[in-house]
């Protein structure tokens, strides 16, 4: 039996996914389906190319070595249909961008959403997740990451430039002892990262402050800022997302001020499609573009 596209298109799909069920949903194709796919393919090939278990499906030496030519052709398919629909003008079909959900709660909706609004036959999935995308897994087509990765195939373009402070709500202020210098923040409820869950020595903005015990923790900023806004404690935030509110104010502006940086990581292949060139130029410039403008309202 020779071995088709759509072959191919399934088995990356369980490689991705890690298991039937997952890549059932990314090809919206019943998991029984997927899995006489699968072993119609190995039987094909006559090689093992998962290792089935009860926590899902691990690729074999002969998986790896597939899903490298596999990603290879699917490129190719992808510059193929990006050359055959470039005719029709503007961007179209679907791009998943990943994002660590401060970035992604707080500026990519608005980018993306204008980015649409100019391209009303493309399709922006934002996957908003507190840690390092996995692009080989084309958990996303590109990643927005806080520090520069330093292995794989990938391209890496900074973005810009974002701030952040100490901040508390008015209410926490009013009702707590004053803060006139960080040792004052002995006595006050501090909000901040589950210390064991920091996906990134960039986020570990206390410990930088020599902050030794964290009241409200979490892995996820939003919760963190929803914390400091509903008067939880005293928190970093980032300061494009303070004009998100009117209850929260920046405190020891003197004393504080963290400067981080947002790249823009894709896989090196995808500089071949014009697509996502496109694509990529759009973001970057909105996103430095939102920061500014919110940083300039907080």
């Amino acid at each position: 039996m020779s071995v088709l596209w759509d072959d191919l298109r399934i088995f990356l799909a369980v490689s991705r996914a890690g298991g039937l069920t997952g890549a059932s949903k990314m090809l919206r194709v019943d998991p029984a389906t997927v899995g006489r796919r699968i072993t119609r393919l190995e039987e094909a090939l006559e090689a093992p190319l998962f290792a089935r278990s009860p926590q899902g499906y691990a690729l074999t030496e002969r998986g790896q070595r597939l899903m490298t030519e596999a990603v290879r052709v699917e490129q190719a398919m992808d510059a193929a249909l990006e050359t055959v629909g470039s005719q029709t003008g503007g961007l179209s079909g679907q791009i998943r961008i990943g994002a660590p959900d401060g970035c992604a709660n707080y500026v990519l909706p608005q980018v993306c959403a204008r980015i649409v609004e100019e391209n009303p036959d493309l399709e922006v999935q934002i996957v908003a997740l507190p840690r390092v995308f996995n692009l080989s897994k084309r958990e996303a087509d590109m990643a927005i990451g806080v520090s520069r990765p330093t292995t794989g195939r990938l391209t890496v373009q900074k973005i810009s430039d974002y701030h952040l402070s100490l901040a508390a709500s008015e209410d926490y202020l009013a009702q707590n002892p004053p803060i006139k210098s960080l040792s004052d923040l002995k006595g006050h409820r501090l909000v901040g990262y589950i210390p064991d869950m920091i996906f990134d020595k960039e986020l570990d903005y206390l410990t930088e402050m020599g902050a030794e015990r964290v009241s409200l923790g979490s892995n996820s900023v939003s919760v963190q800022f929803n914390w400091v806004r509903m008067g939880g404690g005293v928190g970093v935030v980032h300061d494009f997302a303070i004009p998100s509110t009117n209850t929260v104010r920046r405190i020891l502006t003197e004393d504080v001020s963290l400067k981080r940086s947002f790249y823009l990581i894709r896989h090196a292949d995808d500089r071949r499609l014009e697509r996502m060139n496109s694509f990529a130029k759009l973001v970057a410039e909105g996103v430095r573009t939102e920061i500014a403008r919110l940083e300039a309202s907080a």
